[in-house]
């Protein structure tokens, strides 16, 4: 026995009124997976093993951060510039920003002269305040 012809259907062949999304739903759980498992990597950050304190700073805030890594190359969030041009892009920086503080933030193994230098030149940029990233210590465990 035959399926009863709509109206609209005198030749046998029915319009299908559904979509298939299940091609959908693959497609979009295969970009999920290649999204999740490249995001990690397209986060770039300077590899800084900074001191640890008992009061640390939070520098997560979208702020100005001049970083020092082990090899004494200088960054500003996170793109390299030479000490010569250090000054000279912080107060283009700066002058760009309705507060003039920089976190400074240096690895363990930076000289302290080299420190020093790096600070008087964002002092020179302009910058009215500079405050220095520390790491806190791991919160203390319960017995």
């Amino acid at each position: 026995m035959a399926a009863p012809l709509s109206s609209g259907d005198r030749d046998g062949l029915g319009a299908l009124a559904e979509i298939n999304v299940t091609p959908l739903v693959d497609v979009m759980l295969v970009l999920l997976i290649i999204f999740m498992v490249t995001a990690p990597m397209m986060q770039r950050s300077v590899d800084i093993r900074v001191p640890k304190v008992e009061s640390g700073t939070d520098a997560r805030e979208q702020r100005l951060i001049v970083s020092i890594d082990r090899r004494n190359r200088l960054y500003i969030n996170d793109r390299l510039v030479h000490l010569d041009l250090l000054r000279e892009r912080l107060r283009d920086a700066i002058a760009s920003r309705r507060e003039s503080f920089v976190f400074l933030r240096a690895d363990r193994e930076v000289a302290y002269g080299r420190l020093m230098a790096v600070m008087d030149q964002i002092k020179k940029a302009g910058a009215e305040q500079v405050g220095l990233v520390t790491e806190p210590p791991p919160p203390p465990r319960e017995r």
